[in-house]
């Protein structure tokens, strides 16, 4: 999508003369064009707050509040349960008294009567459910006393009704909840259990109750769990200890911090060196997967214990087949993290797994140089049948992805951590924060991938570029009933889940960045965005008000064109001639916008002796006109004259986009 521009001087004239005497025309053709629609004043529906101000940032007021969780678990693999305590401890930063809290249960998605079955199509057989949470007890802990108290569950949210509201202004809680639940199998998703040749991996996640965000916007925000809109969680710091029987690997969110309990004086010293190496080093090779000298205990269980700081979940994986490799991640300002891997022996490969863990460094590496600094001590890649989901330091990859498509899966998965695991937005409810940011950072993290190997990544989440992406996304803005970018999360069909949450609103921040802004002001403003909201929860507005302020433009008309609506775009190039029929004293040129929306555009002329001009002219050409007519000054013979040379833009209808001059 690059502008190459040929004769600077030549240009420079062109368009200062074409913009002294562009003028509009009057409209003669048929057109759904309404510039006062589009450029209607009063996009915001509020003014600023103090806890939102009005230029998008986290005003003087900003509250969030802050939960830390002790867990402490243990996986039967006969029964295929979890069990655990947790120890919750709560601070209400908010002005407001809390008589209750509202957790999620997301494991109860597996019962038969949940509301995931009636939205999503999700309809495991029989065997396949699972009871959910079984809640063994909810208490108040006062230190002294564990006082037990009132809850109710419904669906996949359970409600504490308290005795004493929690004060405002970091008024505390402490709370214990002991309970169980049965593993889903295959039907899982995102968490699981399936067979290998070694043995099972477990995939763990969503594997405790975590309190719901309670926030200036809607108060608690208690959506259910139903399947598309994933997380919308506090922060704090997240201490969880794992039992399992000795010969398994743990691979968890967050630090381990008992690696001499848990590994081999060997593995130890693998991982140091791997801490100090650009290479991946092997920790756990495919001979030593069945060698019980790569374990210290052979018998009972071992308890492996992390460690995470300022996160909003955890996740695991656990298995005895588990391959596992490690590589150095260099970060800004000599910054160090830790890559790894776990697979697999059938994973296991130059062409598959082999290379995962570089895969993961260099991803985190390029979003760290190029976003935030990547802020925990280790990230995962773990080989399983979710095949693709996020989770703070650890992602879940699929076991038989290979070559472009494991790099592509890696890259987006961890990319989640910056969207929507930094950048605290609700993604439960605006999945385009979540995985549209995400696609976008992807497609020049896959550029700039070992001098582009994967490249390009343009369409879509996991698959590379196949055609132009502006002419990919026509269908779907022209597909009547496809739904807009800014539909709740779990509304969305389907069908146009991915073109709708993943690859508009991506597609949507390339054109802003590379036709609207320019490359210098997104990437500076768009940067200060996610600094101004690591760790925070924005709202979509902030968002918009974050980027107006900070490029310095009213971009209201495009996020009402884009994301509010699925506006058609169809600029036509009606006539091109010679003033006076004379080459020495320009081409008179008259385009017009046909559609809803409206977009800055390029004009090239090419001149009969190969050269080539371009021009470009704002959005504000069309502030008041359907039609415009400008005269280019151009004193050679011209061959032809085309609107979008690049095809940058989804435009509808390209074939009306050139003419010969005449």
């Amino acid at each position: 999508m690059k502008l190459k521009f040929a004769g600077l001087s030549l240009l420079l004239f062109i368009a200062i003369s074409a913009l002294a005497q562009r003028k509009p025309s009057n409209d003669t053709l048929n057109s759904n064009y309404q510039p006062s629609k589009l450029f209607s004043p009063l996009f915001y529906s509020e003014q600023g707050n103090e806890m939102h101000a009005a230029n998008g940032e986290p005003g003087l007021r900003y509250w969030q509040n802050h939960v830390d969780y002790n867990l402490d678990a243990k996986i039967d693999t006969a029964a295929k349960t979890l069990t655990c305590t947790e120890k919750i401890h709560y601070i209400n930063n908010s002005p407001d008294a809390l008589k209750y809290l509202w957790l999620q249960l997301d494991q109860n998605t597996y019962k038969k009567d949940a509301r995931s079955n009636f939205v999503t199509g999700f309809s495991p057989g029989p065997e396949q459910h699972t009871n959910g949470y079984q809640i063994e007890s909810v208490a108040i802990n006062h230190g002294d006393v564990v006082q037990k108290v009132d809850y109710i569950i419904t669906d996949t949210r359970m409600q504490i009704r308290l005795p004493k509201p929690i004060l405002p202004n970091k008024g505390g809680i402490d709370l214990i909840i002991r309970y169980k639940y049965t593993i889903p199998g295959n039907f899982g998703n995102r968490t699981d259990y399936v067979d290998t040749k070694n043995g099972k991996i477990y995939e763990i996640a969503q594997w405790f109750p975590r309190l719901c965000v309670y926030d200036d916007s809607r108060g608690w925000d208690t959506l259910p769990f139903l399947g598309a809109g994933e997380f919308y969680l506090e922060y704090g710091d997240i201490d969880y200890k794992v039992t399992v029987p000795a010969d398994m690997i743990v691979a968890g969110s967050g630090e381990l911090m008992n690696p001499k309990e848990v590994l081999t004086g060997k593995q130890i010293d693998r991982l140091n060196e791997a801490r100090n190496s650009d290479k991946t080093i092997m920790i756990r090779s495919a001979g030593e997967v069945t060698d019980p000298a790569s374990r210290p205990a052979h018998n009972g269980t071992l308890t492996w214990h992390f460690k995470m700081l300022n996160t909003r979940d955890v996740a695991f994986g656990a298995s005895k087949a588990y391959m596992w490799d490690a590589a150095r991640v260099n970060l800004p300002g000599g910054k160090k993290s830790l890559a790894m891997s776990v697979y697999p022996a059938e994973s296991a490969g130059n062409d598959a797994w082999g290379r995962a863990t570089e895969y993961l460094k260099k991803s985190i590496e390029y979003f760290s140089e190029k976003w935030f600094v990547y802020p925990y001590p280790v990230a995962v890649n773990e080989a399983g049948i979710a095949g693709g989901m996020e989770y703070p330091g650890i992602v879940f990859d699929g076991i038989n992805d290979k070559g472009g498509e494991l790099y592509w899966v890696t890259a987006h998965e961890i990319g989640h951590n910056w969207f929507p695991m930094i950048v605290g937005s609700n993604e439960r409810r605006f999945g385009w924060m979540d995985e549209g940011f995400n696609t976008f950072i992807d497609i020049y993290a896959a550029d700039a991938f070992n001098h582009g190997e994967y490249a390009p990544k343009r369409d879509g989440e996991y698959a590379p570029g196949k055609g132009n992406p502006a002419d990919e996304i026509v269908p779907i803005i022209n597909d009547p009933n496809a739904p807009v970018i800014m539909t709740a999360a779990d509304a969305i069909p389907e069908k146009y889940r991915h073109p709708i949450v993943y690859f508009k609103p991506a597609f949507g921040l390339v054109l802003l960045r590379e036709q609207i802004l320019g490359k210098n002001r997104f990437d500076y403003v768009f940067k200060n965005y996610i600094h101004l909201w690591a760790f925070k929860h924005p709202q979509p507005d902030d968002f918009f008000r974050s980027m107006d302020s900070g490029a310095g433009e009213d971009l209201s008309w495009f996020w009402k064109g884009w994301f509010y609506n699925n506006f058609k775009l169809d600029l036509a190039l009606t006539d091109a001639q010679y003033v006076n029929n004379d080459p020495k004293k320009g081409i008179q040129v008259t385009v017009a916008n046909k559609e809803q929306m409206a977009m800055p555009f390029t004009v090239e002329v090419v001149l009969k002796n190969g050269s080539k001009h371009r021009m470009y002219l704002p959005v504000e050409t069309w502030l008041q006109n359907r039609t415009v007519t400008f005269t280019i000054r151009t004193t050679a013979e011209a061959e032809s004259v085309t609107v979008d040379p690049d095809a940058a833009l989804p435009d509808m209808n390209r074939k009306n986009n050139t003419l010969k001059v005449r």
